[in-house]
């Protein structure tokens, strides 16, 4: 990130170089300086974006660019239409509110290599298909940079643990893109203090439901040609070599295994995590896991689970059961319960008393922010850590890989979550990663 420059110190230093020199400096305008409600150019963390399909426009380019101490200055994406939509959104809002001279234009690549060669971007945001998460999010955090992913965090265990590995390593702020620790969607959050300060007595159980089957957006299952202007080999990357359909890729890669993992994994991603945060586990993992889902052949394009059935057992003793119905989350406990139905719904409670409870000043307060990328900025100055670092988003999607090989192994798993193996199961262990296609591997940290 680039040395701070603030108001006061410039100002000072110019009088005092006039002074010894005689000189009468020019007068500068006040928003270089920062005045005027603007940020000065030297305190702007510089971004550039990896992946700007759907939510990488509309969630993440949205929600940094209102922020004035952020400057969008690169867009990459594999679909040429996408990234130069997204530059020209970009630009186009810039030169509407930044006044001051500072914004010299959004570059467009094909390559995110090319957006981590540049020493000008102090971080970037990934928002790419979940099989490429981890190999730029390592890359980046070596090339300097500090990084908010998008959810679920990684394809395997072992990604995840390496990507882990790599920001505490390289000492890069990492933020896992998840809305629900934020103020933004505050049920969550109230929830778990609730929780975590014993208003439901001892913690016996966490219901996770996650939506059935797939959500599936019209298109062609035809092998064709990809479209002009689509890397589709670069899209593929390290996954299996495919003929390109146009429901392979985008928003349907979601329920093929060789990109994701269903609803496990991309509902899982965010309720998994709330589970863990009220139970206080979210540095850990289960100690078993078993379950039954509803595979298609393998064959099939759309191959994830479409039903699931999976309990996780904790060394505490809770009991974590992941089905799939709709959203929703339920905290038993030996002295009630406290959930919701529905996606951000309103929580319900037994006793309806617990909810008006009020946490105390010596209590337990959970780390929350406004949004995710308030919370990201701010890390990138402050140099702490973010509400959801890798480690936390690694050991949130653990448990959906895991619940996803006992579904496909048909057994009960005993599972190590501090080695992060499984206990006397090779099958199962070679199961925590899987190949890459050439020329891409996990970079080495």
């Amino acid at each position: 990130m680039k040395s701070k420059l603030t108001r006061r110190n410039f100002i000072k230093s110019t009088l005092l170089y006039s002074a010894i020199t005689g000189i009468v400096p020019q007068i500068v305008k006040p928003s270089v300086l920062g005045a005027e409600g603007t940020v000065s150019p030297s305190n702007r963390i510089t971004l550039g974006f990896i992946g700007t399909g759907d939510h990488g426009l509309n969630r993440n380019i949205n929600g940094f660019i209102r922020h004035k101490d952020a400057m969008i200055v690169a867009v990459c994406d594999v679909d040429k239409d996408k990234r130069e939509h997204a530059k020209k959104f970009v630009e186009e809002r810039y030169s509407e509110q930044i006044k001051d001279g500072a914004y010299k234009g959004c570059n467009a690549y094909n390559d995110f290599r090319d957006v981590l060669a540049r020493k000008d971007i102090d971080a970037v945001m990934i928002s790419t298909p979940d099989h490429w998460h981890v190999i730029p999010a390592i890359m980046a955090v070596k090339a300097g940079k500090d990084v908010i992913c998008e959810k679920p965090l990684s394809l395997t265990m072992r990604e995840g643990r390496v990507l882990s590995d790599a920001t505490k390593k390289y000492n890069r702020v990492f933020q896992t893109s998840s809305e629900n620790r934020s103020q933004e969607i505050k049920h969550y959050h109230r929830m778990c203090e609730l929780v975590r300060n014993g208003r439901i007595g001892k913690i016996k159980r966490i219901l996770v439901e996650l939506p059935t089957g797939y959500s599936i957006r019209p298109a062609s299952k035809e092998i064709t040609q990809p479209p002009e202007g689509f890397d589709y080999d670069m899209w593929l990357g390290q996954a299996p070599y495919a003929p390109y359909c146009e429901a392979r890729c985008h928003w349907n890669f979601r329920w093929n295994l060789d990109y994701s993992g269903g609803m496990l994994t991309d509902w899982g991603a965010h309720l998994i995590d709330i589970a863990q945060w009220g139970n206080d586990t979210e540095h850990t993992g289960p100690i078993e896991v078993e379950g039954k889902g509803d595979f298609p052949p393998k064959t099939e394009l759309f191959n994830a689970a479409k039903t699931f059935n999976v309990t996780c057992k904790y060394e505490n003793g809770v009991v974590l059961n992941i089905v799939s119905n709709r959203p929703g989350i339920r905290f038993e406990g030996t002295d009630g319960w406290i959930g919701n139905e529905g996606w951000a719904a309103k929580p319900k409670s037994e006793p309806a008393s617990i909810l008006e409870s009020k946490i105390g000043e010596n209590e337990i307060h959970l780390y929350t922010a406004p949004d995710e990328h308030r919370n990201f900025l701010d890390c990138v100055k402050s140099r702490k850590q973010c509400y959801a670092p890798a480690e936390i988003g690694h050991r949130t999607i653990t448990i959906a890989h895991i619940g996803n090989i006992a579904m496909m192994l048909g057994r009960k798993l005993r599972w190590n979550p501090a080695k992060e193996q499984f206990i006397n199961d090779d099958t199962a262990n070679q199961m925590l990663d899987r190949a890459r296609r050439k020329p891409w591997q996990l970079p080495e940290i």
